[in-house]
C-alpha cells in the first residue's frame, strides 16, 4: 500500500535592515556595516539551510514512523466476510513513539482507537476522512499540534474503511524553535563580534589615510611641498601604493613649483631688461629727437619680447594638447639640408658645422614645426660650443624610424641639469651663460612636445667636457597622413 506524503512548505520572510544614508557615514562605518551585513547574510543563509534540513529530517522520521505503524497494523489485520477490517492484535501500538491510531469503517463509524485517544470520538483528520488518496499533513486538535497520516483501505476495488495514524509534534516544535533561537542568537552575536573586529581592523588599516589627510592639511597650511607621507607597512598593498603615488605627486608638484618659480624669476629678468632698454631709448628720443640707433634698439628689444610671447603661447598650446599641426609627407633629407645651409650663416667662422651623413627619408609631419625643432637643437649646439669647436648633423634610417643626430663638442650639460632639460620652464645656468641671443628656457620643452605630437621621441647623451648629442626619432611615412 503506497503512502502519499505531502511535503510541508515553510516560508521565511527576511526583512533587510534599513541603514542611514551613506553620505552621513564615514568610510570606516560603511566598511564595518558592509562586513557585518555580509557575514550576517552568510550566517542567515546557512541558518535557513540548517533549519530547513533539520525540519525535513525530523518530519521524514515522523512520516516513516507513521507509515511503519500503519504497515504493522495492516499486516496483523484481516477483512471479514462483511467487508470490515478485523484487527487481530494491537500489542505494540503503545510502543511506537506515541503513535495514535483510529480505524473508521466504510460507513465512517469509529471501530477502533488507540487507548490514549478512546475518548476522542472525532476523526484525527476530518478534512481527509473521505479522501481517496493517502494524505499526510499537520493539524491542531485541542490546541495540540499533530501530524496525521490518512490511509484509505481497499479490498480489491471495494472500500473497507480508513485508517488514520497520528503523532504529537510538540517535541519537534520544541526542537525547531530552540534551533531557530540558537541560530538567530548566534547570527546576532557573530554580527556584533564581526562589527567590533571589523571596526578595529579597519581602523588600523585606514590609519595611514588619516596620516595622508593630516599631511595634506599641513601642506595646505604651511605651503611646504617638500613634506612626504611616512609608511612602514608593505609598499605593495593598496594603502602603500596610494601613499607612494601621493608622494610621487608631491614630488612632481614640488619640482613643477620650483621650476615655475625659477621660470617667473627668469621671465621677470628677461622682461625687465628689454623694457628698461625700450624706456631708456624712448626717453632719449624725447629729449634729443629720433635717431636710427635708438629706433633699431627699440625694434630689437620689441622683437625679443615678441619671440618670448610667441614661445609662451606655443608652449601653452603644446601643454594643452592643442598644438596645431599641418601633417603632410616631408622629405626629411631636404629639410635637414635647408636647415644646414641656414645655420652655416649663423655659425660663421666661430664653429665648424658639418653634415656627416644624410639618407633619403620621408616622414609624415608639419614641416615648419620640424624645422623649428632642428633649428633649435642646432642653434643651441652652435651657441654653446666654444670658438673653433665642431657641430655635426646626420640623418639615417633605423628600422621603421628616421634618426636625426645633432652633436657638438661643447662643454656638455651638467649632470644635475641633465634630467631636467626637457622640463617646462627649465634652464640650466651653471655652465651655460646668458646672452642677448639666448633663449628663455622654453626651446627644448617646445621641441619635446612637437616631436611627441609626431609620435616620436628625443634622447640626449651628454658628459661634462665631452660635448652633447641629441637624437630625434620620427616614424617613417606609411602612406597615410
Amino acid at each position: 500500500m503506497k503512502l502519499a506524503v505531502l511535503p510541508l512548505q515553510h516560508q521565511h520572510i527576511i526583512h533587510p535592515p534599513i541603514f542611514l544614508e551613506k553620505a552621513f557615514m564615514s568610510l570606516r562605518v560603511r566598511l564595518t556595516l558592509l562586513n557585518s551585513t555580509l557575514l550576517g547574510g552568510v550566517l542567515l543563509l546557512f541558518g535557513v539551510l540548517v533549519y530547513v534540513l533539520v525540519s525535513v529530517l525530523l518530519f521524514d522520521q515522523v512520516d516513516r514512523t507513521l507509515n511503519q505503524t500503519v504497515q504493522d497494523i495492516l499486516s496483523s489485520s484481516r477483512v471479514d466476510s462483511v467487508g470490515s477490517l478485523n484487527v487481530v492484535t494491537l500489542p505494540s501500538l503503545e510502543l511506537t513513539a506515541s503513535v495514535y491510531v483510529q480505524y473508521w469503517d466504510r460507513d465512517r463509524h469509529l471501530q477502533m482507537a488507540s487507548p490514549g485517544i478512546r475518548d476522542l470520538i472525532q476523526p484525527l483528520d476530518l478534512a481527509n476522512l473521505n479522501s481517496s488518496q493517502t494524505v499526510c499533513r499537520d493539524i491542531f486538535i485541542r490546541n495540540v499540534h499533530i501530524r496525521v497520516l490518512t490511509v484509505p483501505l481497499l479490498a480489491g476495488e471495494r472500500s473497507v474503511g480508513v485508517l488514520q495514524a497520528a503523532t504529537n509534534l510538540g517535541l519537534i516544535d520544541t526542537v525547531r524553535n530552540s534551533l531557530l533561537s540558537i541560530l538567530v542568537g548566534l547570527t546576532i552575536i557573530s554580527m556584533v563580534l564581526a562589527a567590533g573586529a571589523s571596526w578595529l581592523s579597519i581602523r588600523q588599516a585606514l590609519a595611514p589615510l588619516a596620516t595622508v589627510t593630516r599631511t595634506a592639511e599641513q601642506i595646505t597650511r604651511a605651503d611646504d611641498l617638500s613634506m612626504r607621507i611616512p609608511y612602514s607597512a608593505s609598499p605593495k598593498d593598496e594603502i602603500g601604493m596610494l601613499i607612494r603615488a601621493f608622494n610621487r605627486t608631491l614630488e612632481r608638484l614640488e619640482n613643477l613649483f620650483t621650476s615655475q618659480q625659477r621660470f617667473l624669476a627668469d621671465v621677470s629678468h628677461e622682461l625687465r631688461t628689454p623694457l628698461t632698454v625700450i624706456k631708456g631709448n624712448a626717453d632719449l628720443i624725447r629729449k634729443l629727437g629720433p635717431d636710427d640707433e635708438s629706433l633699431d634698439t627699440i625694434k630689437d628689444e620689441a622683437d625679443r619680447l615678441t619671440r618670448m610671447v610667441g614661445d609662451l603661447l606655443l608652449l601653452a598650446q603644446a601643454e594643452s594638447g592643442k598644438l596645431p599641426l599641418t601633417m603632410a609627407p616631408i622629405a626629411l633629407d631636404v629639410l635637414l639640408t635647408d636647415v644646414y645651409q641656414q645655420l652655416r650663416v649663423l655659425s660663421g667662422d666661430k664653429v665648424h658645422l658639418k653634415l656627416t651623413e644624410i639618407d633619403q627619408v620621408v616622414v609624415s609631419g608639419d614641416r615648419d614645426r620640424l624645422k623649428q625643432v632642428l633649428i633649435n637643437l642646432a642653434s643651441n649646439a652652435i651657441q654653446y660650443t666654444p670658438a673653433g669647436g665642431e657641430v655635426y648633423m646626420s640623418l639615417s634610417k633605423t628600422g621603421e624610424v628616421a634618426r636625426i643626430v645633432v652633436r657638438d663638442t661643447g662643454p656638455g650639460i651638467p649632470t644635475a641639469d641633465l634630467p631636467h632639460i626637457f622640463d617646462r620652464f627649465y634652464r640650466g645656468e651653471k655652465s651655460r651663460t646668458r646672452s642677448k641671443s639666448s633663449g628663455f628656457g622654453l626651446g627644448l620643452s617646445i621641441a619635446y612636445f612637437i616631436i611627441e605630437a609626431h609620435g616620436g621621441r628625443i634622447e640626449v647623451d651628454s658628459h661634462e667636457g665631452q660635448g652633447t648629442s641629441f637624437a630625434v626619432y620620427i616614424p617613417l611615412y606609411d602612406g597615410k597622413v
